[in-house]
């Protein structure tokens, strides 16, 4: 059965990712990592992780005319995620992360943001049907004409931080931070419309409307392995499970497990998890 329908609108990324024992402090360098390189980019990590959970999902992004580009499309193209409207940009190169991950999951990351950044409004075209999934990897302009678009459920995943108008947190039907964004945003945060959910590591998330707590959830005991991608299935995940009209405590254990088990895998778009693995560790 074909799941709920999400165009997701956003960034897409190379990332190289270079594991080590400990992470740089600043000016030290640190050396015996070891490089990999993954798909990744905050738009294209969430529409991976709705698509391997179930929903069917639509791709708008740019990338560069160049090798990266199908380097860093290659797991979305296998996972049969639509990319009609993933654009190539003769003009910038394809978005890169530099990514480095401690032995203990930890990460610090860099990005280039290449055709990313050259996203901008006047190339936005009509998105499809369904329900929409933003962040702000791409130009604020782009994110407002999306949601200004956008006809059903919205979900904005306000990362990075930035200043944003307000009419965005009016609109938005879910809002997803992490604790260092929800200090960022302050109470404007909780004066949005719909739902905020903030993700607090190890410790879960939350899920309230207008500073009520109305759901929390803690994940799954896991061994880390690395965190990057875990927050952008935590995104995919609750979009789709309230999408699915689940009780919200329940949507809200569903995201924390798909995202706890994103941790344990290296690599963001590589460690992203199937439906059946999520149920099965719940």
């Amino acid at each position: 059965m074909t799941g709920p329908a999400i165009t997701v609108v956003g960034s897409v990324n190379l990332d190289l990712v270079a594991t080590g024992k400990t992470l740089p402090a600043p000016g030290e360098t640190v050396t015996g990592a070891v490089l990999a390189r993954h798909p990744g980019g905050k738009g294209a990590n969430q529409a991976l992780a709705a698509q391997r959970l179930g929903a069917s999902v639509t791709l708008i992004a740019r990338v560069g005319d160049d090798a990266m580009a199908d380097e860093a499309l290659a797991l979305l193209t296998a996972a049969g995620v639509d990319l009609s409207g993933v654009a190539r940009d003769p003009g910038a190169p394809t978005g890169v992360a530099l990514i480095a991950v401690s032995e203990t999951g930890e990460n610090q990351i860099v990005v280039a943001s290449g055709a990313n950044a050259a996203f901008t409004p006047e190339r936005l075209g009509v998105l499809p049907a369904g329900a929409l999934i933003c962040q702000l990897e791409i130009p604020l302009a782009t994110v407002v004409k999306a949601v200004a678009q956008a006809e059903g459920f919205v979900c904005l995943n306000l990362a990075p931080a930035a200043a944003i108008p307000d009419a965005l947190f009016q609109r938005a039907d879910l809002i997803v931070v992490n604790e260092t964004e929800a200090a960022f945003y302050g109470e404007q945060i909780h004066r949005a419309r719909g739902l905020v959910a903030v993700t607090l590591g190890a410790r879960g998330a939350e899920l309230r409307r207008g500073g009520e707590l109305l759901a929390s959830a803690s994940p799954p005991k896991v061994e880390v392995v690395d965190t990057t991608g875990a927050g952008d299935t935590f995104v995919g995940a609750l979009t789709l499970a309230l999408l699915e009209e689940r009780p919200l405590g329940e949507a809200l254990a569903f995201a924390c497990a798909a995202g706890a088990l994103a941790a344990t895998r290296a690599g963001a778009q590589p460690s992203l998890p199937l439906r059946s693995e999520v149920e099965a560790l719940l």
